[in-house]
């Protein structure tokens, strides 16, 4: 017994430390409910009330991001919630998109109540604005207790614009360098992957960009860095791309091939 505790005590005190995604989970339940104040669990008798709670979420950021920021984490904590109203804002543009571009939708509260694409969304839009203030690792977490809850994986370094639909959602895959207009539509079993996995391509452009008003139907899978789909075109169901679409396309899967209409 003494050989194998012995390795594992120093497995343990060798390895670099961070927080657990149960609580990055936590923390980011309650922004989410801080951004959109729709559940009746979460109510604040005076604006002091208020105050302290931000206070508090500030505090467990500052402690989440302690081990993994490139600047102080003060520093971070206090340039993460002064963007706040603006990632509100882009949110709320992804909550319209979803309204309007969804029948079933009964209103905007019920999107946010029950849609799992704009909890994803938010969720990688917060951990988007952590990565361009140099935040490692938690920024990911973020993104897969987000996963993990939707089954829409995110990478938070991926470029999305306002406007940003995911329709139902499950299985739906952005990869990290990919570049996403406004206005894009995705539904889902949708993959934005790359060609190649070399670990020597890790620097390089391996997602495809989705240009402005384009729709993508469930199954699609479009790969490579080199990729673009032209604004206004729509990808159908279950499609197989690897080269660029012109703008205005309809592509749709046949039993044979993927052709353009």
């Amino acid at each position: 017994m003494k050989d194998y505790t012995t390795y594992f005590f120093t497995i343990h005190n060798e390895t670099e430390k961070c927080v657990s995604l149960t609580r990055v989970g936590s923390w980011l339940n309650q922004l989410f409910k801080l951004l959109f104040p729709v559940d009746l669990d979460v109510q604040f008798d005076s604006e002091d009330a208020f105050k302290r709670h931000i206070e508090k979420l500030q505090t467990e950021l500052n402690s989440i991001v302690e081990c993994n920021a490139t600047i102080s984490c003060e520093e971070v904590t206090e340039r993460f919630f002064e963007q706040l109203p603006v990632i509100r804002e882009v949110l709320n543009t992804d909550v319209q998109a979803i309204y309007n571009g969804d029948p079933a939708a009964q209103s905007e509260a019920e999107v946010v109540r029950c849609y799992p694409g704009i909890f994803a969304i938010s969720a990688y839009r917060i951990a988007h604005a952590l990565v361009q203030l140099g935040v490692k690792i938690v920024p990911r977490m973020i993104t897969e207790y987000a996963h993990s809850k939707t089954g829409i994986d995110i990478h938070p370094e991926a470029k999305i614009k306002p406007y940003f639909f995911i329709d139902h959602g499950t299985g739906v895959v952005i990869g990290a360098t990919s570049e996403i207009g406004e206005n894009v539509k995705i539904y889902q079993g949708v993959t934005l992957g790359g060609l190649s996995v070399r670990k020597a391509d890790a620097d390089v452009k391996r997602h495809p960009t989705i240009e402005d008003n384009v729709v993508i139907y469930a199954g699609a899978t479009i790969l490579g860095g080199k990729t673009v789909i032209g604004e206004n075109s729509i990808i159908g169901g279950n499609t197989f791309i690897t080269k660029s679409i012109a703008p205005n396309s309809k592509i749709y899967h046949s039993p044979t091939n993927s052709k353009n209409k």
